[in-house]
């Protein structure tokens, strides 16, 4: 009888309007893609533009506000050649906090599963940073989903009763709990390792492949 497969978790922390993790998304997709059943990504969201307001005129009033960190997010995206931006990004439409992305995707957790939700998170980097849509606004949320084919009363109903809230909360208290605040950040072998931030494929690979032959061959002191 074969012996069943023992898989890692990753925990993936990001902020939906996070440059880093839209540039970074295609390490995750090829690590699953090399790894295949051996991973399982679990997906959690940190509080980095719940107060986009609040945030950027702080930490960018001296350095051209909006369209300053504009400029910083095409220059970001420009140095890799998978991706689009828009070149109004961060200056039309400009969303007021990733908090109702991240609700809108824990609605679709539990309406849908996880596998879903991931999709959907994609799809709304796609239309923020590709189209310069708000992306924090209902209306444009409910749009991708539609165009998901998923079904929107279903993600209604776990909007307006506080389970998809819940699950917010949850992320949250995580992150703070393992004094993770970057996006994206990485969580690997129960919390122990932590990559955070722009951290490159090839050492993301070394990571788990280590974490993977522990796995199969037992524990060992090198």
């Amino acid at each position: 009888m074969k012996e069943a497969m023992t898989a890692i978790t990753i925990h993936h922390y990001s902020d939906v309007l996070c440059v880093w993790a839209y540039v970074g998304q295609i390490r995750v997709d090829e690590l699953c893609r090399v790894h295949g059943e051996e991973l399982e990504l679990s997906y959690h969201y940190v509080d980095v533009f719940g107060d986009v307001p609040g945030r950027l005129q702080i930490s960018w009033e001296k350095r051209g506000g909006l369209a300053g960190y504009s400029k910083h997010v095409q220059d970001v995206v420009a140095r890799f050649d998978h991706l689009p931006v828009h070149e109004e990004v961060w200056q039309r439409n400009v969303p007021k906090s990733s908090l109702s992305c991240h609700h809108f995707l824990k609605a679709i957790v539990l309406a849908h599963g996880a596998k879903e939700s991931a999709e959907a998170a994609w799809s709304l980097r796609e239309a923020f940073f590709g189209k310069a849509l708000d992306v924090s606004s209902r209306p444009v949320q409910m749009q991708i989903a539609e165009e998901l084919k998923l079904s929107l009363s279903d993600i209604e109903k776990h909007l307006s009763d506080g389970s998809a809230l819940s699950l917010v909360s949850r992320d949250l208290r995580m992150a703070n709990e393992q004094n993770i605040s970057v996006s994206p950040t990485l969580s690997f072998n129960e919390g122990r390792q932590l990559l955070v931030g722009n951290v490159s494929y090839r050492i993301i690979e070394a990571n788990v492949s280590e974490l993977l032959s522990s796995t199969r061959e037992g524990h060992s002191w090198c």
